[in-house]
């Protein structure tokens, strides 16, 4: 350069001189040459025309920096993130293993949108609802995680910043940037990203079983991750076998029904039936627990809060559970622990149940959820039968209860450490027996197990659900434990209930007889309590509206219970009424003339066993 004094107007405003000073890297050095030119300049007289080319010389360096950024961009368009993912196109974001950044509009600063590597790395579209869910794979620690959220999450500023609680940085200030990012890595890609097909529900799906021999993948609630994580294979299959064969041969029905009922929930769907229970009850150490623990082996993980369940939650999140294993079984263990939402409307939870399906629900966008629907077997256990919660005969004649006598286990403690260190084997094997036997051979052995079972004094839907555990328990033997220990059609009979237990109106008959005898003080005239009526040659002469009251309490239908007493003959009528006049304290009163006595005739005589006793003449 020059010395400055040698310069004149002409020359210090020459274009050589600001290129000299803007190819300057050094911003110090640079900064030193432009004071000192403007010195120059204002000795000159020249320093508004020097500052002038000045600003003309940084707009146009600002304009070359902007096109190097630009074209650095469409270079960089792909991720560049060190791992087990492949690169994706990523158009104007620089996306590297220290973040995802992009540049201010006028290109003049970088912006960060995210501070660790993400990617879209999957769809999944739900084959009940249509619904689609993505995968995304993001890094924290050097460590890559993989989440499945649903796509509208991913697709409001709003709602992405829920993902913060899983370890992804994001937050209100670059919620923005990071919805527009994963949606153009995700447009850009299309042809790359695998969708698959996904299900919420497992069991069944065509030929398919979910989560052992299908392609379909699960998205299910994340709340429930636990219950679908314990199904899996652990352990030693020879050291389970063997030690539940051991089980079966001590000839325990506890164990035998558990083993039988689990094995049965995937047959409910493939043979059309409904869904049932089975409820093993008895006294506190008798094996329940143990039991529940050797049914759930068979598929999952049977240690505390993994595939086992409870009462103590909420009907919703009971149905939610329910339509999650779909065709496994639900286990729900202790009857007498429920919350308190349940057990004010106990008898309603196990109905549905039974019924295999929820109840129906808008969303917050006012549409009809989906239905929570299931076809398995429900497993239960308490110190007190199942059918003492409920009086509906619908609900009851598809409970299959059996009663936990002692010691079933010789080593209860033994036995459930196998089981927590050895499970999920016996379940795998059975789907792949059952999907070579076919559907129409299953029905055909359901059927003629159904027609030894059938009882004109039994159940028909409880021979029903019985049938498909029979049925499961011939298949376990035969393919899975190949010990003849078989459950027989006489064992089997000898849990079901008569139908004049499961009666509705045989109960409310029996209810109000005990009512009656608990309260003999009401049909005292000379008692001060509120009086029910009179007792006099067998029967009950009791004021319509104490009988209505008393059913009201019972949960029974007064006017149904009338009309089956009618027609039972328990009752007497008027022919046109089913009560009658009696003169009570001299006033004639309409009344309900319930027979104290059941055995008790139209006639007033009863039966006698003549086998018992000798007849006074021959």
């Amino acid at each position: 350069m020059k010395p400055l004094n040698s310069y004149d107007k002409k020359g210090i405003l020459a274009e050589e001189v600001f290129v000299e000073i803007f190819e300057q890297e050094d911003a110090i050095r640079r900064a030193q040459m432009l004071l000192s030119f403007q010195d120059r300049a204002k000795e000159l007289g020249v320093k508004g025309q020097f500052d002038t080319m000045v600003k003309a010389f940084e707009k146009a360096e600002k304009e070359t920096q902007q096109k190097q950024r630009q074209s650095q961009t469409l270079i960089e368009n792909w991720t560049n993130f060190t791992g087990k993912y492949d690169s994706m196109k990523c158009g104007s974001w620089l996306a590297a293993d220290n973040g995802i950044r992009t540049f201010n509009k006028d290109y003049s600063n970088e912006v960060i949108v995210c501070y660790h590597p993400i990617m879209p790395i999957g769809r999944m579209r739900n084959l009940e609802t249509g619904e689609e869910q993505i995968r995304l794979a993001y890094k924290r620690n050097h460590r890559w995680t993989e989440i499945a959220v649903p796509k509208d999450i991913i697709s409001s500023a709003s709602k992405i910043v829920s993902l913060s609680k899983l370890g992804v940085a994001v937050t209100s200030e670059n919620a923005k940037l990071l919805v527009k990012y994963l949606s153009d890595v995700e447009n850009m890609n299309d042809d790359e990203i695998p969708i698959q097909r996904s299900s919420a529900k497992l069991g069944w799906i065509g030929d398919g079983f979910l989560p052992y021999d299908t392609e379909i993948i699960f998205d299910g609630d994340m709340a429930f991750g636990q219950v679908y994580e314990s199904i899996r294979e652990h352990g030693s299959w020879q050291e389970w076998l063997e030690h539940v064969k051991a089980l079966r041969r001590t000839g325990r029905l506890e164990i035998k029904f558990s083993l039988a009922a689990s094995f049965a929930s995937i047959l409910v769907n493939r043979l059309g039936a409904l869904p049932f229970i089975v409820d093993l009850w008895g006294e506190t150490e008798g094996g329940k627990s143990v039991s529940m623990m050797l049914a759930a082996s068979i598929w999952a993980n049977p240690d505390n809060n993994q595939y086992i369940g409870d009462f103590k939650t909420t009907d919703t999140q009971l149905e939610i559970r329910a339509d999650l294993l779909n065709h496994l079984p639900l286990m729900l263990d202790d009857t007498s622990k429920t919350s308190s939402r349940i057990r004010d409307n106990f008898e309603g939870v196990v109905y549905d149940l039974c019924s295999g399906k929820g109840k129906s629900r808008s969303n917050k966008e006012l549409g009809i959820r989906r239905e929570n629907r299931w076809k398995n077997t429900i497993l239960t256990n308490g110190e007190r039968p199942l059918t003492s919660y409920v009086s509906q005969g619908g609900a009851i004649n598809r409970i299959l209860e059996i009663e936990c006598g002692e010691k079933v286990y010789q080593d209860p403690q033994y036995t459930a450490e196998l089981l927590k260190k050895n499970y999920g084997f016996a379940g795998k094997r059975f789907v792949q027996v059952i999907k070579k036997m076919g559907a129409e051979e299953l029905r055909e052995i359901q059927q003629k197990l159904q027609k030894e079972l059938f009882s004109v004094d039994k159940m028909q839907k409880q021979s029903i659900a019985m049938s498909v555990l029979l049925l499961a328990d011939r298949i376990a033997t035969d393919h899975i434990f190949y010990d003849g220990e078989y459950i027989s059609v006489q064992e089997a009979e000898s849990v079901l209930v008569d139908k004049s237990e499961v009666s509705e109106h045989e109960r409310c008959y029996h209810y109000l007889l005990d009512k009656i005898n608990m309260n003999r003080q009401r049909f005292d005239a000379a008692a001060t309590t509120e009086q029910w009526g009179i007792i006099s040659e067998g029967y009950a002469i009791m004021y319509p509206q104490a009988v209505k009251e008393l059913c009201r309490q019972g949960d029974y239908s007064y006017k149904a219970f009338l009309n089956w007493a009618d027609k039972q003959g328990i009752i007497q009528t008027d022919g046109k009424n089913q009560t009658k006049l009696k003169k009570i304290d001299g006033k004639p009163v309409r009344c309900v003339f319930l027979q104290l006595n059941e055995f008790q005739d139209k006639d007033g005589f009863e039966p006698t066993d003549v086998s018992q006793e000798e007849l006074p003449f021959k």
